[in-house]
C-alpha cells in the first residue's frame, strides 16, 4: 500500500482504510486523562500510593495523539508534514496557560510561601521556563520521592518531557517518512518499538536503588512511554487491532483496564516491586494497547463509561488541573487551613479545579481557539514578550534573607543556658 507517495484516483479507491487515529475526537480518552489526573491528586494528596501511574498514562497518551496528528497530516498531503505549524500549534495549546501558571505561583510562593519555597522556586523558575525542569533537578540530586513537599514546580519535571518529546520526535517522523516513501509508516513503527526497548534497557541500567530521581524524570528513560503510544498511532498497530474484531477488542479492553487498575491499587510509589525493572514498561504497554482497542471500538461498553460526562470533563481540565494542583497543595497547609486529612484534600481539589477552570476558560480556549492575533509573526511576538514578561517578574522578586526559617544555634544555646542559670541558686542552696 502506498501511504505517503502520490497516487492516481483509481488506486485511491482499492487502498486500504487509514487507521482512524487523529481523524476525530475520541470521548473516552478524555475518560482516560480524567482518570491520569484524578491519580495523581490523590497521590500528592497521600490518599492513593499508585496515583503517580497518572503520569505515565498521560504519557502514553500524548505519544498516541500527537503521533496520529502527524501522521494523519502526512497521508493526507503526500507525505508532507508542516512542523512550524506542528509546534505552533502545540505552543497555543500548552504555553499559555503553563506562564500563567508560573507567574501566579511565583506571586503566591512571595506572597504567602516560606522564605525556603520562595528561594526553590525562584531558582527553579528559569529551568521551567526553558522546559528543562527534569534535568535540572536530576543534576541537583533534588530527590523527587524525599524533597518535592518545598519545590512548588516539581511536578513540571514531566511537562519537560513532553516538550522535549514533542521537540524531537515530529522531527524524526518527517524525517523516516521522506526516506521511507510507501513504507514510511512502518518504518515510525518499528523506530518507535525500538526505541522503546532502548529506553528501557537505559532505565534498567541507570536505575539507583537510593535516589531514583534520575531514571524517573530523565527523558531518555521515560521515553518508552511516548514512544509506545506513538507505536498505537501507527498503521501497523492499527490493522492489528482491527484484525481482532469488536467483540475481541471488548474483552482485550476490559481485561487491559483491569490488569491497570490492579497495578494502580498495589503499587506504592517508588516502592512498587519491579517498578523500575520492567514494571513502569509493562504499564505503558498495556496502556497502549488498551488506547489502541478504545479508539477502534469508540462505543464499547468500557468507552461508553470512560466517555461519562464527569470524567470527560475531568479529562477536559486535565492540563490546567495538572499545572495547579501541586502550587495550592504547597501553599495550603495544614496549618494554614486549619484542616487535615480528607477535609484539607477536598478543599484543595475545590480550589485546584476552579484555578483549572478559569485558566481554561479565560486563558486556554480563547488562545487556542479564538485569538487571531495567537498566530503568525504576531503569535511570534506574542510568545517573546510573554517570556520577557515572566523573566521580569523573575528578576524583580525579592529574594529570601540567607538564613531565613533557620534556628539560629547561637541564640537558641544561649537562651537554654539563660534557662538553666535562673535553676542554679535553688538548687545549690540544697547542697546538690
Amino acid at each position: 500500500m502506498t501511504v505517503f507517495a502520490p497516487a492516481s484516483r483509481s488506486h485511491r479507491r482499492h487502498k486500504a482504510p487509514a487507521p482512524p487515529t487523529g481523524t476525530g475526537h475520541i470521548t473516552a480518552l478524555d475518560g482516560l486523562r480524567g482518570l491520569a489526573v484524578l491519580g495523581v491528586l490523590l497521590f500528592h494528596a497521600g490518599h492513593f500510593g499508585g496515583g503517580f501511574l497518572g503520569v505515565d498514562l498521560f504519557f502514553v497518551l500524548s505519544g498516541f495523539l500527537i503521533t496520529g496528528l502527524l501522521l494523519k497530516e502526512a497521508r493526507s498531503r503526500d507525505g508532507r508534514i508542516d512542523l512550524a505549524a506542528f509546534w505552533a500549534r502545540r505552543a497555543r495549546r500548552l504555553l499559555p496557560a503553563l506562564a500563567t501558571m508560573i507567574a501566579g505561583t511565583l506571586i503566591l510562593a512571595w506572597a504567602f510561601g516560606t522564605s525556603q519555597l520562595q528561594r526553590q522556586a525562584l531558582e527553579d523558575a528559569p529551568w521551567v521556563m526553558a522546559n528543562l525542569a527534569n534535568w535540572h533537578y536530576i543534576a541537583d540530586q533534588a530527590g523527587y520521592w524525599q524533597s518535592s513537599h518545598t519545590q512548588v514546580f516539581s511536578h513540571l519535571w514531566s511537562i519537560a518531557v513532553e516538550e522535549q518529546f514533542y521537540l524531537l520526535w515530529p522531527l524524526l517522523i518527517v524525517l523516516l517518512v521522506r526516506l521511507g516513501g510507501g513504507r514510511g509508516e512502518r518504518l515510525v513503527a518499528v523506530t518507535a518499538a525500538a526505541g522503546a526497548l532502548v529506553s528501557l534497557a537505559l532505565m534498567i541500567t541507570l536505575v539507583d536503588p537510593i535516589d531514583t530521581t534520575r531514571v524517573y524524570e530523565g527523558t531518555d528513560t521515560r521515553a518508552f512511554s511516548l514512544l509506545l503510544g506513538s507505536l498505537a498511532a501507527t498503521a501497523p498497530a492499527s490493522r492489528l487491532a482491527r484484525s481482532l474484531g469488536r467483540r475481541a477488542r471488548d474483552w482485550w479492553s476490559l481485561a487491559l483496564a483491569g490488569g491497570i487498575a490492579a497495578y494502580w491499587l498495589t503499587a506504592d510509589g517508588q516502592n512498587a516491586p519491579g517498578l523500575f525493572h520492567g514494571g513502569l514498561f509493562l504499564h505503558a504497554l498495556a496502556a497502549a494497547l488498551l488506547i489502541a482497542c478504545l479508539a477502534h471500538t469508540p462505543h464499547g461498553p468500557l468507552a461508553r463509561a470512560l466517555s461519562a460526562m464527569p470524567l470527560r470533563g475531568l479529562g477536559l481540565l486535565s492540563y490546567s488541573l495538572y499545572l495547579w494542583h501541586w502550587p495550592v497543595f504547597l501553599l495550603l497547609t495544614e496549618d494554614r487551613l486549619g484542616l487535615t486529612g480528607w477535609s484539607r484534600t477536598a478543599v484543595l481539589l475545590g480550589i485546584s479545579l476552579l484555578a483549572a477552570l478559569l485558566t481554561k476558560l479565560l486563558v486556554e480556549d480563547p488562545i487556542r481557539f479564538r485569538a487571531h492575533w495567537a498566530h503568525g509573526r504576531t503569535g511570534t511576538v506574542a510568545l517573546l514578550a510573554t517570556l520577557v514578561a515572566l523573566t521580569s517578574l523573575w528578576a524583580l522578586l525579592p529574594r529570601p534573607q540567607p538564613g531565613a526559617d533557620t534556628v539560629d544555634i547561637t541564640r537558641l544555646t544561649s537562651t537554654v543556658h539563660a534557662h538553666h542559670t535562673s535553676l542554679t541558686p535553688p538548687i545549690a542552696q540544697w547542697g546538690l
